[in-house]
């Protein structure tokens, strides 16, 4: 599997070369659409969002760091002094007027989405859209994939990171843990090969996306990030009729671990949901 980085390609071009086959891609311009590109800095946050709060709580608080804070870490973040990785940001929730910076979501390229649809909006099924702050040094702390088979769009803003994914079909030199099939036990940036001799066998590809660039990584495909620099990103996800019985079986899967009542509501909800969305698709066509 080769990453290949693309500019100024059209939609067909991407869905028959990339989506339709699960092959990840880096386009180099899909971003010009927003105008959130070339605007993203750790300045520019600090000016405008400074008491936002992010999703991740300082354990020496017990409050969660506010934009300034994170910023600031981000920054003064070294491989000697590592900051928290990631440090995010729910943008609906937190931030919902930053959405109007990034639109249309979808690039021109991540469509159809399901779930940008109200139906799937009511549900906590992984759709949001986040703010990835990180600062260098920093690694995200497994290799995974995508919690529901949920193909993954990275916007890099400011910085540079590198990526590594994992070809399909080398889940057995990953070793997932059997209660989380979606979470390599594996520390590929310092792997034991006493205690995971099969990892030998795995063929990683890393390679760096810069700012302004985006990473497609579709539903399954294993991967994990290193930040190179202070690092802003926004990733969101993608579901539509390629990835939705594999989404379906993660939702009964993960809910069936609570309630199975509340499993089969679940189930059953994302069933109607997703065959409302693919009726809406056909009447479309």
């Amino acid at each position: 599997m080769e990453i290949q980085r693309k500019s100024n390609i059209s939609y067909e071009e991407f869905m028959e070369e990339h989506h339709n086959p699960g092959i990840p891609v880096i386009l180099t311009d899909a971003t010009k659409v927003w105008k959130a590109n070339g605007l993203f800095t750790p300045d520019w946050f600090r000016q405008n969002y400074p008491d936002k709060d992010s999703d991740v709580i300082n354990k020496e608080t017990g409050k969660p760091y506010k934009m300034k804070e994170v910023m600031d870490l981000a920054e003064q973040s070294s491989e000697e002094k590592l900051a928290p990785y990631p440090l995010t940001f729910n943008i609906s929730k937190e931030i919902p007027e930053m959405l109007d910076l990034l639109l249309p979501l979808n690039l021109g390229y991540a469509k159809p989405n399901w779930l940008e649809d109200k139906s799937f909006k009511r549900g906590n099924w992984g759709g949001i859209i986040e703010l990835f702050v990180g600062g260098p040094g920093g690694k995200f702390p497994y290799v995974h994939k995508d919690y529901y088979h949920l193909s993954a769009w990275i916007n890099q803003l400011y910085g540079e990171k590198q990526f590594t994914v994992f070809p399909r079909g080398q889940e057995k030199f990953l070793y997932a843990t059997e209660k989380n099939q979606w979470r390599s036990e594996v520390n590929v940036f310092n792997p034991d090969f006493d205690k995971h001799p099969e990892f030998r066998h795995a063929t990683p590809i890393s390679f760096k996306v810069g700012a302004g660039e985006t990473l497609y990584i579709p539903f399954g495909i294993w991967h994990t990030a290193h930040s190179l620099s202070p690092t802003i990103s926004v990733a969101f996800d993608q579901l539509n009729s390629k990835n939705f019985p594999l989404f379906m079986n993660d939702v009964w899967n993960f809910k069936k671990e609570g309630s199975k009542p509340k499993a089969i509501a679940a189930y059953l909800y994302a069933l109607a949901s997703g065959m409302k969305c693919r009726l809406k698709e056909t009447t479309k066509a």
